[in-house]
């Protein structure tokens, strides 16, 4: 009976200190459901194999859903985006804040737009600066009940390359193609702030500001097609995925799951 209490007030402790803001104190949280995971093992076997056996758990979690939907998961290999009426309050009620605050730094709205595919639906808000050449982005991602929403800002120069700050907490579930280059900024919890921190990251890689190229507001679209395209291109040359029995569109080879394994187990270390 003592060991049980010990384990309840461990995960007590610990999803109390996940409840802070506080970074280390969330960390510290963490860990301590990690403690209490290895004493479930740990205590009715005497064993330390047992208690590390049961912590590992934890990482395998992960193949559960790359072995049932992601294996299973079919994606166009043209990713074509459409206009799109935007979403409802109901279904994203922080647009219009996000929208107003994207404005109020300078930029102007270019199009809604977005793309449907076998349940998934991603809509698009972007944005163009003249004054700075900047395009940014409002995504919300819709799939099977879960939506999440992000915003990124991309500069681009003559050369091709892509520079592009993200809110996006999560690993890319593909490599980036050759020439995009990301900055991750999960903590920037509002839109001046991920504009600062780009705009930061931007003058620290040393790119003149006469670099950046002109866009067309009503080319944001394509650009991100190209993007898109260039993306799924590269990935198939490095083996993560492959064209699938469905014509048009690709799948996730086994070296491709493996890659997206080691993306969220880095991703569950990182947001611990």
């Amino acid at each position: 009976m003592t060991e049980l209490f010990i384990i309840l007030g461990v995960v007590f402790l610990s999803f109390a200190l996940r409840s802070f803001s506080n970074r280390v104190l969330r960390k510290v949280g963490a860990l301590g459901i990690l403690v209490a995971t290895f004493l479930v093992f740990y205590f009715p076997t005497g064993s330390i194999a047992a208690g590390v056996g049961g912590l590992l758990t934890w990482f395998l979690l992960p193949w559960v859903e790359l072995l049932t939907r992601i294996r299973r998961l079919r994606l166009p290999v043209d990713k074509t985006l459409e206009r799109q009426t935007p979403p409802g309050h109901d279904r994203f009620p922080a647009l219009r804040d996000m929208t107003r605050k994207v404005e109020d730094e300078g930029f102007e709205h270019a199009v809604d737009s977005g793309w449907d595919w076998d349940g998934m639906n991603q809509f698009y808000r972007l944005f163009y600066n003249p004054d700075s050449r900047e395009q940014a982005a409002i995504c919300l991602t819709e799939q099977e009940g879960v939506s999440w929403a992000c915003t990124t800002l991309t500069s681009r120069d003559a050369e091709g390359a892509i520079y592009r700050t993200t809110d996006v907490p999560f690993s890319s579930p593909m490599k980036n193609a050759p020439g995009v280059q990301i900055n991750q900024q999960p903590y920037a919890d509002s839109f001046p702030k991920l504009l600062k921190e780009h705009r930061s990251w931007i003058t620290k890689l040393g790119l003149p500001a006469d670099d950046i190229v002109e866009e067309e507001p009503e080319e944001l679209t394509v650009l991100i097609e190209q993007e898109t395209g260039r993306q799924i291109k590269h990935n198939l040359e490095a083996g993560l995925i492959r064209i699938a029995e469905k014509a048009g569109t690709f799948r996730y080879s086994w070296r491709g799951l493996f890659y997206l394994y080691f993306q969220l187990v880095k991703d569950m270390v990182k947001m611990c």
